[in-house]
């Protein structure tokens, strides 16, 4: 296969010419399994692993290769395998906070065109989760879709399209059913040959079945869901890339139990266009959109514009990153601390001044 049909193009050419080293040649990260990463390129796909020096710089911080990387390998013939020697910059990557208390971020996927948004039309529906991973995708760079399956298990789909293309803000919205086709063919007819698209979602919406609908046959294995809450078992035990018969790839993902953001600002910015746009009308500047006199962003959802669920989940957001951002700088927490502790102050004194003027 040649790399201009695995995403070569102009921009990492432009990288290769900057760092590559000699007797390298590129290749695509196809997959990845215990520290081995499947490699793909002008040569027969293999299993590669990291030179002594690049797992060196990756321990001491660098950037260990994700699916859909492009990187430098050394090609060894006589073992039928590679050796990694540098990931090459990325054009765009979803990542993540990592699960648990840890303050780190975890790579997803890199180098993608469009990501999309599965969710399932089921029980396990929630609009607030798909906000959620709007603003992660805003920030990665690449493109967002939504992609609603399970068309075939919803008596009123047309409803549930509604309430998403109200908070899509210009991403597209497909309606399909992975299980029967249904829809299948006008997302199909989105894709470009040489584009990278990643399927991101939980478990059980049905990634898989739509990949093995893509791809025309069964290649990845699936699992129905528990019929009491529509929550989906882990099929998908890792990343790996498709290459469609559209010539457009695919990257099939495990799915998350949890997508907690990671220095998401811009994104959530653009995921809430609306609620910022609002804001901007209020008549105070530092306006909480609770009580005060003047708010816009009340007064939209008093007349019916904006949806008061959707207002929380914007706080909810916001409130994650902020404590992120504090976790990540220990002097913007303790200048937030200092600065609460100043207002406590002045509050305590307040009360005191009023009690001494009612004595």
């Amino acid at each position: 296969m040649l790399i201009q049909d695995l995403g070569w193009d102009g921009y990492f050419q432009a990288q290769w010419q900057e760092c590559a080293p000699a007797g390298c040649v590129p290749a695509r990260v196809g997959s990845q399994q215990r520290g081995l990463w499947r490699v793909l390129g002008d040569f027969e796909e293999c299993w590669a692993e990291p030179s002594g020096k690049f797992r060196k710089q990756s321990e001491e911080g660098g950037d260990w290769p994700a699916v859909g990387d492009w990187v430098s390998v050394e090609l060894r013939p006589e073992k039928q395998s590679a050796l990694i020697q540098h990931v090459l910059p990325r054009r765009s990557r979803f990542v993540r906070k990592v699960a648990g208390k840890q303050i780190e971020e975890q790579v997803i996927v890199a180098n993608i065109d469009v990501a999309l948004i599965v969710a399932a039309l089921d029980g396990d529906f929630s609009v607030r989760r798909i906000e959620r991973y709007l603003a992660q995708c805003w920030e990665s760079g690449a493109r967002p879709a939504i992609v609603l399956n399970k068309a075939d298990a919803c008596v009123e789909p047309e409803k549930l399209v509604a309430q998403v293309e109200s908070v899509a803000l210009g991403a597209p919205v497909f309606l399909v059913s992975a299980k029967t086709g249904e829809g299948v063919e006008a997302l199909e007819a989105s894709f470009a040959r040489g584009q990278t698209m990643v399927l991101l979602g939980s478990s059980g919406v049905g990634k898989s079945t739509l990949v093995n609908r893509l791809l025309r046959e069964e290649r990845q294995s699936t699992h129905a869901v528990r019929e009491s809450d529509s929550k989906g078992r882990h099929t998908t035990t890792s990343r790996e890339l498709f290459v469609l018969p559209s010539g457009a790839m695919m990257i099939d993902t495990p799915g998350l139990r949890e997508l907690q953001l990671w220095n998401a600002t811009d994104g959530l910015a653009q995921t809430f266009a609306d609620v910022d746009e609002l804001a901007t009308q209020c008549r105070f500047s530092d306006c909480q959109h609770e009580k005060e006199p003047g708010c816009a962003v009340q007064a939209a959802i008093s007349a019916g514009i904006l949806d008061a669920d959707r207002l929380e989940s914007w706080r909810k957001l916001q409130r994650e990153q902020e404590f992120l951002l504090r976790k990540m700088n220990p002097e913007i927490g303790a200048t937030q601390k200092k600065r609460i502790k100043i207002l406590m102050r002045q509050v305590r004194r307040n009360y005191q001044d009023r009690d001494k003027g009612k004595s």
